[in-house]
């Protein structure tokens, strides 16, 4: 009996996966547990392993293909098992894109079922926007081990076509005659079209949304328009912080180890969350979830958006241990190997701009949490001390975004003072 190969839910959001690359062709053997196609999802690549041993049949969704979860993708046959009816045909609704846009040459050798064969290898970031730029993998020159093609060679190969081919330029637009005088509809910004057309005699270039950006800018959008939104702002003075710093990443040097002002915050975090326990909750639609555990998120800026992957039980954890997990989720993050449990949940978010030299900002927070804290630079400024001297010290701004459904002004400012408190007493954070 075949053994159908479906395209899993990796996301408890997730209804569709791009199918990114098939690590076998069709007619060749699979071994249960190997690798056997990549998928992209809104916010991950990552390998779905052969559910079975024999050998890969009736491929329906080619690279490039969006595929609905549940979708039979293949069928594979045991050893000896005759080939008979295949899946039936992807129906409309399961596949909503078709594959990549056709290459600047000949196509990749393929077989019927579009499957790409021979010894391409790619990361999943250069074949997504090599699908989204039109260009055939085949014929661009990877500067990875054994060849292996990255984003930037594709980056390359897409300027060589832009330079050769000359921007199209659209026909004037027809004058339009008086129009009738109805009513103004809800302004909504202009389409798409008329953006389009209005930039038609410029050089530019098109740069499609991939699934990650699209899910970025439509989640912010609903966050901002139905999040009611408040912000509170301190300033905390970072010289001591500073000097613990130094000092302990002088006696952690031998380990190869060494912790950023970024840790501190999380530990910061982590601690005040647990002083202000009414603040360390969720807003669940009819309901309030008021969590026990400090999960915190971290906003990790990669290519075309961002994540925001969790680190679950921060107050029970050391300095070093939270570096070194910060460490270990931002690279699968810039490698989009995070697994679902990496970024769903948490109650409180950090997104820190200070190693790019902004001073302040106010961030969006992300539903269902109920908090984030925007996080600017550390800069030396004169500062006025009780007794009305005026000395130099190096202060950081931050911002704390509020849901008023969770958080009311007193709770959020017992919130971020808690936060500053900690991170001016940063001795503490070392028990």
């Amino acid at each position: 009996m075949p053994t159908e190969v479906i395209l899993p839910k990796v996301d408890m959001d997730m209804t569709h996966g791009t199918m990114a690359v098939w690590h076998i062709a069709e007619g060749e053997a699979v071994v249960k547990g190997a690798p056997l196609f990549d998928i992209e999802t809104d916010k991950a690549a990552m390998e779905v392993e052969a559910p079975a041993s024999g050998r890969l049949h009736a491929v329906t969704a080619k690279p490039g293909d969006r595929v609905a979860v549940g979708t039979v993708v293949a069928l594979i046959l045991a050893e000896g098992e005759a080939a008979s009816a295949g899946p039936a045909p992807v129906p409309t609704a399961a596949v909503l894109s078709a594959s990549p846009s056709p290459s600047l040459a000949s196509p990749q050798p393929a077989t019927s079922s579009g499957v790409v064969v021979g010894d391409l290898r790619a990361t999943p970031l250069a074949r997504r926007f090599a699908r989204e730029a039109g260009i055939d993998l085949s014929l661009v020159a990877g500067s990875g081990p054994r060849g292996r093609i990255h984003k930037s060679d594709v980056e390359a190969a897409h300027q060589l076509r832009t330079v050769a081919t000359p921007p199209a330029v659209a026909a004037p637009l027809p004058v339009a005659a008086t129009p009738v005088q109805t009513a103004a509809p809800l302004a909504t910004g202009p389409t798409a079209d008329a953006v389009r057309r209005a930039y038609a005699d410029r050089p530019h270039r098109l740069i499609p949304l991939d699934g990650m950006r699209r899910t970025v800018a439509a989640r912010l959008t609903e966050a901002k328009q139905t999040v009611p939104h408040f912000y509170l702002r301190l300033d905390v003075c970072l010289d001591p912080l500073m000097a613990v710093r130094t000092q302990l990443n002088a006696e952690l040097a031998p380990r190869n180890l060494k912790v950023s002002v970024n840790d501190f915050i999380i530990r910061a975090c982590a601690r005040a969350l647990q002083d202000v326990p009414a603040a360390n909750a969720v807003w669940a639609g009819d309901a309030i979830l008021r969590l026990e555990t400090s999960d915190i998120a971290v906003a990790v800026a990669v290519e075309g958006g961002l994540f925001v992957p969790i680190i679950r039980d921060a107050q029970t954890k050391s300095l070093t241990t939270l570096s070194a997990e910060m460490k270990a989720l931002a690279a699968r993050a810039r490698d989009r190997k995070l697994a679902p449990a990496d970024y769903q949940g948490g109650s409180f978010a950090i997104s820190n701009l200070g190693m790019f030299g902004i001073l302040g900002f106010d961030a969006i927070i992300n539903p269902p949490q109920a908090a984030i804290l925007a996080v600017g630079a550390g800069t030396l400024r004169p500062v006025i001390r009780p007794d009305r001297s005026v000395e130099a010290a190096t202060m950081m701004s931050l911002t704390l975004s509020v849901d008023h459904r969770v958080i009311d002004g007193a709770l959020g400012a017992a919130l971020l003072q808690s936060i500053t408190s900690h991170l001016e007493s940063p001795i503490a954070l070392l028990a």
